[in-house]
């Protein structure tokens, strides 16, 4: 699991993924323009965001941790956008990884194909125990640092697993997206 959390650095430069939580619901606006502007202003390059989801993509230049890059991200959320900010932030090749190995099968028409980020590695595997999935309801799977779901279409705020990941408890450590959008920022 230590891997998840090493950022690779290539000449001087790590490429992040920031998959913010619960933005553009709920109340909470955030354009993805002015989304782009914060992360320029906290000096990282090459920013782009990837529809209107919460998803930015950057580069980090100096050499400054992991988990002090997360949470300079979520204070400056916090205070631009007023609120509770929770980010999970992972790099480019740990979002390659999780992308390429979706276990199930992503051209189904009839599912929707889920990938459960969290920001502390324990979570996924608390959430995988905690409910007893019936793999034709709620398939779930464990991947290295996420957690594979993939529910049919229409079903996926009421199945077991819905219901237990919607839970508050999980908001600050947890985020999902859909496969094909991750394949979006990855392209």
């Amino acid at each position: 699991m230590h891997r998840r959390r090493r950022a690779s650095i290539v000449c001087g430069v790590t490429s992040y993924i920031a998959l913010l939580r619960g933005v553009n619901v709920g109340g909470i606006t955030v354009k993805s323009d002015e989304l782009r502007e914060l992360f320029e202003g906290l000096g990282f390059g090459g920013v782009r965001t990837v529809l209107a989801s919460g998803n930015v993509v950057f580069e980090a230049t100096k050499r400054e941790g992991h988990t002090a890059v997360k949470r300079r991200i979520e204070a400056a959320l916090g205070e631009r956008f007023g609120y509770d900010a929770w980010i999970v932030l992972v790099t480019r090749e740990e979002l390659e990884r999780a992308v390429e190995a979706f276990p199930f099968d992503a051209d189904d028409a009839r599912r929707q194909p889920w990938v459960i980020f969290a920001s502390e590695p324990a979570v996924v595997e608390e959430l995988l125990e905690a409910v007893d999935a019936d793999p034709d309801v709620d398939p779930l799977a464990m991947g290295d640092g996420v957690l594979y779901w993939n529910p049919v279409k229409g079903t996926t705020v009421q199945t077991p697993f819905a219901k237990l990941i919607g839970k508050a408890k999980y908001k600050p450590t947890t985020t999902n997206r859909n496969l094909r959008t991750l394949q979006r920022i990855l392209a």
